[in-house]
């Protein structure tokens, strides 16, 4: 592996587990397509759940939504052989996957949703999801739900064939 922040996360994972038992990292795992479908189940369960809020809740539909996408690309890991304790290195391994052409999905879509490489003012995913969830606004405009939910369809959409193949 080429990437040195994939690397970091897997070296910080191995020290986490021998230091507590337990980590914050990316760890190597025997692939497992059968997990893989049950993050898919689960990035489905959220997004209905977000469909489910839009009237009354759309604040709390940016959590749904953010995690509807992460599910998916959990899927991707678990398809893979990893397995993800955060985020920063879900979205490295993700990138990396796309660099090294073992997956057929967009950067865009994904620096859409995480930190990694942003431009210009345009809001991630995540930046939402804490505006929504640590902020006080009680709603999101129609447009910016609009926006955020079919990012998180696509991703779905994309991550559905990825594990077919």
């Amino acid at each position: 592996m080429k990437n040195k922040k994939v690397d970091w996360c897997l070296r910080k994972a191995e020290r986490e587990l021998a230091e507590i038992g337990r980590h914050r990292g990316l760890v190597k795992i025997k692939p497992d397509i059968s997990k893989a479908r049950k993050h898919i189940a689960k990035a489905e369960h959220y997004l209905e759940a977000t469909l489910f809020l839009k009237e009354k809740f759309s604040d709390i539909s940016a959590s749904t939504i953010f995690y509807s996408a992460y599910h998916s690309l959990l899927a991707i890991l678990s398809k893979f052989g990893y397995e993800s304790g955060n985020q920063e290195c879900t979205f490295s391994l993700i990138d990396h996957l796309i660099d090294e052409n073992k997956i057929d999905l967009d950067k865009h879509l994904i620096n859409k949703m995480s930190l990694l490489s942003k431009k210009g003012d345009e809001e991630s995913i995540i930046e939402i999801r804490e505006k929504y969830q640590y902020g006080t606004d009680l709603s999101m405009k129609e447009e910016l739900y609009s926006e955020i939910i079919e990012t998180a369809k696509i991703i779905l959409g994309k991550v559905k064939k990825i594990l077919e193949n």
